[in-house]
């Protein structure tokens, strides 16, 4: 072999350890915005809010076009073998992802026609009862038809995890025959072993998306799987929230948990895979699923995941790409309902940040899972676990995982996670409760609950003890379902209770080791549910506001997030090859936690919104659900927030609207809103231009629009709500409500406001006949700087009964 050959080689080597995946946008309009001037293509684009029919001729042709352009740039600038095109983004922006190296991004980056050169990076997950909760199906399925028509014909989309597709909550057999439907065009992908289709009547298009993820060598065929199949759990989780089929038995371990159903058990699914199980995802995979989906015809988007850090290139939260091409997809009437984020319950932790964006918080709903532990001595220690008590009326005796091990060397295992039933002696273990510790590696998940029931089983044990002994500040515990009787103590005073009476009651020779065990307990039964009045409250995990301009953290003129939904300890379904979560591996279904699970709920319940309102924008979808939702609890009382106190326990709060925006989600009220804020493209594109510290260029570059001032500060944007992050002096807001009621109605305005602001409202009361529209003003005033944000209200009850609220947040400063 010469030299020469192996310089070859290890040049050949070089150049692939250092490629790295571009997003490359290009000069010219994408199908979305093109009004014609190009030689022989017709305009492509719509009037704001509409669909365009992506089958027409006059825009696949035009696709073609754009896709030849990106190809003969590259083609132009690089030989052939040096780079590999990943995706064309056609429909909502023009440009294209790239697997180069940095060299060659730079010569693109000075190349004439390129707009902008993005450095890929990645995106996470942020990871039943509900419909009851929410009052679905008394107050809302019998006015649309029942739930056999909750939600019919409208498609929801979701970029997430793929899905399950052989799920009962996904199943079109043993149902009402679906219609035909004209407005959506996905493709459906096979899989790859069986060369079945991954769509039925319920499932209507199935792709996925990994061509960034293989470039970056993070896809592994065998565990990601190369098709939408879900290889994680949470994709199929999300779908059934929004769109599961309604009444599937959630049967685990024996136990029926009750019966699942999603928001709009009749909206069709449609599944956009852009997310893998052990790396999360990469933004040009997921830019590319948004993209799809938005041509395909969804008409809503269920995102529940957003960008893991700030990307290199925009120092402006708006235009990072993910709510760059979301403000495509909004143009094209898709409502858009997103994760705020779990950094909660700290401030300013949001990673979903536009106005055309529904940003959604956690709730915690009014079920809970209780269990306890009744020690020999009288004492009952609260504790958490979904699962059948011992035997009543009957103590068994307790052995600590410690006590009952084959031989000493054991020890090296971690004996007390009780993950391996092979260092326990089963005799002495036979019978008895099996105390065992909850250790770092439960959070982390390295040991799971699962584990520790496989272990029990194995050994005969009457069942087991969870005991954390020390916590670390912000861990979650969530109850597992569990086949035999088991409980977790979380609080620690309780466990040193059970460490005492134990220590106490068992007697030890010199060694150290057991003579005898006396201590005694018996486990109660966790399975049935225990309702709360004090619900909903807002989740420690969910995250708060205010929201943020840019990245370096300046605060925004928008209120966020927009609005809460149930997302603590969520029943839906999972797939049996799932293991996001380490308990649920095997399962059916699955009850977890996060915002992921909010935003299906929205989107869920914004499919019965369009489905009444097809005509509707997403903007007034938006306002439909902020303006009615509620900031009373069940017992009566103002929303509470769960916080951290002084001694890092976890507390509750009076709740603000950085919590939860405009309040809980109302689903009846929201079908019959009264009023609407409604906004278009223009409007969004003012808000943007008016937003201080952003540059002019960079919103023309992402929307190929000049910009337009003629709204002079960005709290005038017509949202569901107000904020201004610097009140100086007085200043005044407008917004314009427009009439969706069949009938002429008259609205009283009023308005109230903690006391460093003043607030009043211009004019008091107005007439709206049907589909009519009118503006009125809310003036705010500093009259003390405190340096906290003050929060308020803007109420307009009508005279025929509609209740249209509005949240206004104000901080003021003196110049």
């Amino acid at each position: 072999m010469d030299m020469g050959m192996i310089f070859l080689v290890v040049s050949a080597l070089l150049v692939t350890v250092t490629a790295d995946v571009y997003i490359v946008t290009i000069e010219g309009d994408p199908i979305i915005s093109y009004k014609g001037g190009e030689n022989g293509y017709e305009a492509t684009a719509v009037e704001s809010d509409e669909k365009i029919d992506t089958s027409s001729e006059l825009v696949t042709s035009y696709a073609r076009h754009l896709e030849r352009k990106h190809d003969m740039i590259l083609g132009m600038l690089f030989e052939e073998g040096s780079y590999k095109k990943l995706y064309s983004y056609k429909h909502l922006i023009n440009g294209f992802a790239v697997h180069v190296s940095p060299e060659q991004a730079e010569t693109l980056r000075r190349t004439p026609g390129v707009k902008s050169v993005n450095k890929d990076w990645k995106v996470r997950r942020l990871t039943t009862h509900t419909p009851e909760f929410l009052g679905l199906p008394t107050d809302v399925w019998p006015t649309g038809g029942g739930f056999e028509r909750a939600g019919e014909d409208i498609v929801i989309g979701f970029v997430d995890s793929g899905i399950y597709p052989h799920h009962p909550s996904f199943a079109s057999h043993h149902r009402l025959p679906y219609g035909p439907l004209h407005h959506y065009k996905g493709k459906c992908e096979e899989d790859p072993h069986t060369k079945k289709s991954f769509c039925n009547r319920k499932i209507v298009g199935a792709q996925h998306f990994a061509e960034a993820a293989k470039a970056a060598g993070a896809f592994n065929p065998n565990i990601d799987y190369a098709s939408p199949m879900d290889g994680d759990g949470h994709g199929s989780h999300t779908a059934a929230i929004a769109a599961g089929n309604n009444g599937i038995p959630l049967r685990m371990h024996g136990y029926e948990f009750g019966r699942a159903s999603g928001m709009a058990p009749r909206a069709r699914i449609a599944v956009y895979k852009a997310l893998y199980r052990l790396f999360g995802g990469f933004v040009a995979d997921v830019v590319a699923a948004i993209d799809q989906a938005v041509h395909d015809g969804v008409d809503i988007l269920s995102l529940s995941v957003g960008p893991n850090s700030p990307p290199t290139t925009t120092k402006t939260t708006f235009l990072n790409p993910f709510d760059a091409i979301l403000l495509g997809a909004v143009k094209a009437g898709v409502f858009v309902a997103q994760a705020a984020g779990n950094g909660g319950p700290f401030p300013k932790t949001l990673v979903s940040y536009s106005p055309w964006i529904t940003t959604v918080a956690a709730a915690i709903d009014d079920r809970r899972y209780k269990n306890h532990l009744t020690l020999g001595n009288g004492k009952m220690l609260a504790g958490m676990g979904l699962s059948p008590s011992t035997r009543p009326h009957r103590l068994y005796t307790l052995v600590s995982a410690n006590d009952v091990l084959l031989d000493s060397s054991a020890s090296k295992y971690n004996p007390s996670d009780c993950q391996r039933p092979e260092v326990f002696n089963k005799k002495l273990v036979e019978g008895k409760i099996l105390l065992c510790g909850y250790s770092f590696n439960f959070v982390v998940g390295t040991a799971s609950i699962k584990k520790v029931v496989a272990t029990v089983k194995h050994l005969g044990a009457a069942g087991f003890v969870l005991v954390v002994e020390n916590v670390s500040p912000g861990t979650k515990f969530d109850p597992v379902p569990s086949a035999v009787p088991g409980i977790l103590i979380t609080d620690v005073s309780k466990s040193m209770d059970l460490i005492d009476y134990y220590n106490v009651s068992t007697t030890r020779d010199w060694t150290g080791r057991v003579k005898s065990f006396k201590a005694e307990g018996s486990i109660g039964d966790g399975l049935a549910p225990v309702y709360h009045k004090s619900a909903p409250q807002v989740a420690l995990f969910s995250a708060r506001g205010p929201n943020t301009k840019d990245f370096s953290f300046q605060d925004a003129d928008l209120l966020k997030p927009d609005i809460l939904a149930p997302g603590y300890l969520i029943w839906a379904a999972w797939c049996p090859n799932g293991t996001d979560e380490p308990n649920y591996v095997g399962e059916g279904f699955a009850l977890i936690s996060g915002t992921s699970m909010a935003a299906p709920h929205i989107a869920g319940i914004a499919a019965l919104v369009k489905q009444k309102y097809p005509q509707w924008s997403p903007a007034s979808i938006k306002s439909a659900l902020m303006t009615t939702s509620t900031v009373i609890d069940r017992a009566g009382r103002l929303l509470q927030a769960q916080q951290y106190s002084d001694t890092e326990a976890v507390t509750l709060v009076k709740a603000t609207p950085f919590d939860y925006g405009s309040g809980h989600v109302n689903p009846h009220a929201a079908l019959d809103p009264g009023l609407v804020f409604d906004a278009g493209y223009e409007d969004y594109l003012g808000f943007l231009c008016t937003t201080p510290g952003i540059d002019s260029h960079e919103i023309r570059n992402y929307t190929n629009m000049p910009c337009n001032y003629d709204m002079k500060h960005p709290s005038n944007f017509n949202a569901a709500s107000i904020a201004i992050s610097h009140l100086v002096g007085t200043q005044t807001i407008t917004r314009r409500v427009t009439n969706v009621a069949e009938v002429e109605e008259t609205y009283t305005i009023t308005a109230r406001m903690q006391p460093s602001t003043a607030i009043e409202v211009n004019p008091p009361a107005m007439t709206l006949r049907p589909g009519a529209s009118r503006i009125f003003s809310v003036i705010l005033t500093v009259r003390s700087v405190s340096g906290v944000y003050s929060f308020g209200e803007v109420k307009l009850k009508g005279s025929r009964g509609h209740k249209v609220r509005i949240p206004v947040v104000a901080l003021g400063h003196r110049h």
